[in-house]
């Protein structure tokens, strides 16, 4: 079955930048919605931003006006720009994404293997 892959992550200072992106591991026709979640010692998963095929964004509350998620249909890619990083931001961080037959909400049919991002001080 198709899973995510993921790339970019890694080790960088505070208030760098890090680009992940996402992409199929097999050949896939689309998918519907998609987004980023993260996880940090000792926290519940958290989405931190979603986007809808059509390019609807929203994001939570911690990485508003530093985080931008994008996609590429044609490549059935996802992408989590992140600047002014914080120690906080230091999780490893899921893309998910849905069947193009879903509706409504991030239903998760489809995970990457996660990959951590460390912000150090």
């Amino acid at each position: 079955q198709v899973q995510l892959v993921e790339s970019g992550g890694g080790l960088v200072q505070a208030g760098g930048s890090l680009r992940l992106s996402c992409a199929p591991s097999r050949s896939i026709f689309g998918f519907s919605d998609m987004g980023w979640y993260r996880q940090a010692p000792g926290k519940q998963r958290e989405l931190v931003a979603a986007i809808t095929r059509g390019g609807i964004t929203n994001y939570a509350d911690s990485v508003k006006g530093r985080f931008t998620i994008s996609r590429d249909n044609a490549k059935n890619t996802l992408y989590l720009q992140m600047n002014s990083l914080k120690p906080e931001d230091t999780a490893v961080y899921y893309c998910a994404a849905d069947q193009l037959s879903r509706s409504g909400r991030l239903w998760g049919d489809y995970w990457g293997q996660g990959t951590q991002v460390t912000v150090s001080t």
